[in-house]
């Protein structure tokens, strides 16, 4: 029998500091750019370990990753290092909005 695991990544920033309409498009080209490097970790499929990782990106103002660091668990340390991973395979993001060096966001792995 074949298991088929599908798997859904959910994004939204809880902290952000520009104006709401360059914000807005910027945080829309991040989450494009983070999804598309965005995987499901194969050794925490085959546990069915799922969860939201918290994760605050520095960012520069030419929109290059400078750090990543874990500020809320998903209560798996597989899922926890691929959230950091992630923000380090990506490497630049869109130029932040005048003001912006930091995001936060949550990163969800679920299998459906």
């Amino acid at each position: 029998m074949k298991t088929i695991l599908k798997i859904s990544a959910v994004f939204s920033i809880m902290a952000l500091t520009a104006s709401p309409s360059f914000a807005d498009d910027w945080l829309s080209n991040v989450k494009r750019t983070i999804a598309s490097k965005q995987t499901y970790p194969r050794t925490a499929q085959m546990r069915g370990e799922e969860g939201t990782v918290k994760v605050k990106v520095y960012v520069s103002t030419s929109g290059k990753v400078e750090k990543a660091e874990l500020i809320g668990s998903s209560g798996s340390n597989t899922l926890d290092k691929e959230a950091i991973a992630l923000v380090s395979r990506v490497g630049s993001l869109p130029a932040p909005p005048a003001g912006t060096n930091s995001v936060v966001l949550p990163l969800t792995w679920k299998l459906l």
